[in-house]
């Protein structure tokens, strides 16, 4: 049943990626893969704070956990697109571009996922605390 939840969780992943990149690329036309670098900055948080929060306050069952770390952030984050836009900003001889793009995934993408496990750490501490109060 787990295969089941993964996959269900990621279709709804992909069609979350496709509908958001849709959406950026009715208002940026430039060269410059910004759709493709939100949804992973955005995933690499979400994950940072899911993990540091939701999956450690014991509300989800292990298989929601795995559905949507591997399921839906899984499909809805991508490093194929990432390496593949590289490489096309690389051919077309847009060398700085591509280095803009890497150093901004790379930077942005560690300090998103930090920023992430920040603010779950810090949640899970409060949600700690008021576990004690009750």
């Amino acid at each position: 049943m787990l295969y089941v939840y993964v996959g269900l969780a990621g279709a709804l992943g992909a069609l979350a990626r496709y509908g958001i990149g849709t959406g950026i690329e009715t208002f940026w036309v430039g060269m410059f893969p910004l759709g493709t670098l939100l949804i992973n900055l955005s995933g690499s948080f979400a994950l940072g704070w899911l993990t540091h929060f939701l999956f450690r306050s014991g509300r989800l069952s292990p298989s929601v956990v795995t559905a949507v770390r591997t399921g839906f952030i899984g499909s809805f984050t991508t490093f194929s697109t990432f390496s593949v836009e590289t490489i096309e900003l690389l051919e077309s001889g847009a060398i700085g571009m591509a280095l803009l793009y890497v150093t901004l995934s790379l930077m942005l993408g560690l300090f998103s996922s930090w920023l992430g496990f920040w603010f779950g750490r810090r949640r899970f501490k409060q949600f700690r605390r008021e576990e004690v109060v009750r």
